[in-house]
């Protein structure tokens, strides 16, 4: 009986209809012609509801449902949850599903309306976007069904306590991995690099077509085989590729709802499948007070794997990140020259000029790659006309730091040291961009 009353729930229609009798009943005290047709409606009202309840509670099982999730989250992404329904009723079931989404959203008031038939199935998705890396705990899936009276609703509740770890995004890598090594490269932002220079490997002697690079004609092949043969060369491959990412606090900054750790996570992700497909070797380090999190640069099934383990447990320390001590670090640990993205953020010249030697120091040994980031909240403001004398000293400063972060590149360029200025949405692509950039010049 317990179980009962608890799953039972009344609807704002009964409470509509219950109050215009009552009102009824007051109005019989003025006119007693009403009283018999107020008691007529509320003797109707009571029956409708005990056969609406009857309808309701006559089959057990009711409505079945089945909430189906992502075996992981992928953080940043739009992630599908699907519902499976089936209608075991004798009549087309109207359905409010409530789901009890995750604490990480604070959402209280998500709710799903559909119908349907008797006997039918019905698959319902929807998306969710998670924003922070971790454990997500669904609670309750709970499906109110009615009849066409709409005079109550039967509770049904399924799949308690469901977890989902959220990982950093991985739906982005067969996408950008796809793009990547196809010709369909500008359509996601991506730019080709004309290769120059000689620092390719050999590959094969294959015969001459029309738009081979006549500088690679092997003379030999083509006096033996009395036809023009070319050289065929291929980028060079097991090139150590380092992501380093700085943890500090300057990383905590939030933009669309990600902080800066989780876009450069994301890119990590990304750029390191995209290192492995082209034969590089792929790893990565994280540092703030001391290095840490360190992944030796490999090409192996198993880096993929490793790299995504590590950086579903990173977050920020919110202490001064230590370039010295990264310095040390990477002049002990790694012996062959290497390319580092390095992921962090300065918002002044000044605070540039105090790791700047510790930079330079580490690009004498390495091709270093500094990638910061636009502070895009700022950009948006130098563009919206300013009216009144506050919003023209808003304008002004944002103009100003706006205006330093390309002094800061600029800087960076200055001292032979590559950098790239990017807004958080654009890190992924800007990335893929300079390594494929890298590799086209040979560079490394």
């Amino acid at each position: 009986m317990k179980r009962f009353i608890k799953s039972l729930y009344l609807r704002n229609r009964f409470f509509a209809v219950l109050i215009g009798i009552v009102l009824l009943f007051v109005l019989s005290f003025f006119s007693e012609d009403l009283y018999g047709v107020a008691r007529l409606l509320l003797t109707i009202l009571l029956v409708l509801t005990v056969l609406d309840i009857l309808l309701l509670y006559r089959n057990k099982l009711g409505i079945e449902a089945q909430r189906e999730l992502p075996e992981k989250l992928s953080n940043g992404d739009e992630n599908d949850v699907k519902i499976k329904l089936r209608n075991s009723f004798r009549f087309t079931a109207h359905l409010r599903i409530i789901d009890e989404l995750p604490k990480q959203w604070q959402i209280r008031d998500f709710e799903l309306h559909t119908q349907i038939g008797s006997g039918r199935e019905k698959l319902i998705t929807y998306q969710v976007r998670p924003t922070e890396r971790g454990e997500y705990h669904f609670g309750n899936l709970n499906v109110f069904t009615s009849t066409l009276l709409g005079l109550a609703w039967r509770r049904q509740q399924y799949d308690y306590d469901a977890m989902v770890p959220n990982y950093p995004s991985f739906l982005q890598l067969k996408k950008y991995e796809f793009v990547a090594f196809t010709n369909k490269l500008k359509m996601f932002g991506l730019k080709k690099i004309r290769k120059i220079g000689n620092t390719l490997e050999f590959e094969q002697i294959k015969d001459y077509v029309a738009g081979d690079d006549v500088r690679n004609i092997n003379w030999k092949a083509t006096a033996k085989k009395n036809s023009l043969m070319v050289n065929q060369y291929q980028d060079e491959k097991s090139q150590p590729v380092y992501s380093v990412i700085d943890t500090g606090r300057v990383m905590k900054m939030p933009f669309n709802q990600l902080s800066l750790l989780d876009y450069a996570i994301n890119a990590t992700l990304v750029i390191s499948n995209i290192v492995l497909k082209k034969q590089d070797k792929a790893g990565m380090f994280t540092f703030s007070r001391k290095v840490e999190n360190q992944i030796v640069a490999k090409q192996r099934r198993s880096q993929m794997n490793l790299i995504l383990e590590t950086l579903y447990n990173i977050n920020t320390d919110f202490a001064e990140s230590d370039f010295s001590r990264l310095y040390v670090d990477i002049k002990r640990r790694i012996k062959s020259r290497s390319l580092l993205l390095l992921y962090t953020n300065f918002e002044t010249l000044d605070a540039l000029h105090r790791q700047l030697p510790y930079l330079q120091a580490i690009a004498k040994t390495h091709l270093l790659v500094v990638i910061f980031f636009e502070n895009t909240e700022l950009a948006a403001m130098t563009k919206e006309p300013a009216e009144t004398t506050r919003e023209i000293f808003q304008k002004t400063i944002a103009e100003k730091f706006v205006y330093e972060k390309k002094l800061i590149a600029n800087e960076l360029k200055k001292y032979g040291i590559q950098a790239i200025l990017t807004a958080p949405e654009n890190l992924t692509i800007n990335t893929i961009n300079k390594y494929l950039e890298i590799k086209a010049r040979g560079l490394l």
